[in-house]
């Protein structure tokens, strides 16, 4: 009966015998409600050390694949160097069978022309023996 009395004015003995304040139910729940938030905020810690590392890791991983890019990208350039490159060289060839195409042309010529006179010159000294 008197431990109605000091329930009904929210005083309770916990299961020591402590006077309390609280319901022994309501307190219990708290510690417990109290140990489930302890395990959450360290649940939540190491969740935002695994994002840590795995945003630091997508970084990297960025920055490698940026340098990757540029690389591809220069190598990409060089390629396009080297292509014009082995295209002006081909027209500079091009060019230069071109012109001694007409030297050959102008020396088969000049070989035509002084064979003309050469045989001329013969047939001059033959007729200028002969007679």
């Amino acid at each position: 009966m008197a431990q109605d009395l000091l329930e009904e004015e929210g005083i309770f003995f916990d299961e020591f015998n402590k006077l309390r304040t609280l319901e022994p139910d309501v307190s219990q729940k708290t510690s417990e409600l109290k140990e489930e938030c302890k395990e959450f905020a360290d649940k939540i810690g190491q969740f935002q050390e695994k994002v840590g590392s795995l945003i630091e890791l997508v970084d990297q991983l960025a920055k490698e694949t940026e340098t990757e890019k540029f690389k591809a990208i220069g190598a990409r350039n060089l390629l396009k160097l080297v292509a014009k490159q082995r295209e002006a060289l081909q027209q500079q060839l091009q060019a230069l069978i071109a012109e001694k195409k007409t030297q050959l042309e102008r020396y088969r010529i000049e070989c035509d022309a002084l064979s003309k006179v050469e045989s001329e010159q013969n047939e001059f000294i033959n007729q200028f023996i002969l007679h």
